[in-house]
């Protein structure tokens, strides 16, 4: 399932650089998560990262998109050939 910030959120911007997929952006007003990238930090951390240093708890699942372990994971797998620049190992 992606997550989604409602709108508690203040603009604090540390989920931003927090997400290991680049799910998050600024949007109109609040930031915003992109679906098509968001694999809740599966393949990467035992929870999602933006959960984990919001200091508001403004980001929620999202219940219109709800994914298995597996469809996570396909997806991470997808992001990482699409987009290897952001999955290249740190020197």
């Amino acid at each position: 399932m992606a997550l989604k910030i409602n709108d508690l959120c203040v603009n604090c911007d540390v989920c931003e650089p927090a997400c290991p997929n680049a799910a998050i952006a600024m949007g109109e007003t609040i930031y915003v998560i992109d679906p098509a990238r968001c694999t809740e930090c599966v393949g990467h951390h035992d929870e999602p990262q933006c959960v984990v240093v919001c200091p508001v708890e403004c980001i929620d699942p999202d219940p219109d998109i709800v994914e298995t372990q597996e469809q996570l994971l396909a997806k991470l797998a997808r992001l990482q050939q699409e987009h290897p620049e952001l999955y290249t190992p740190e020197s």
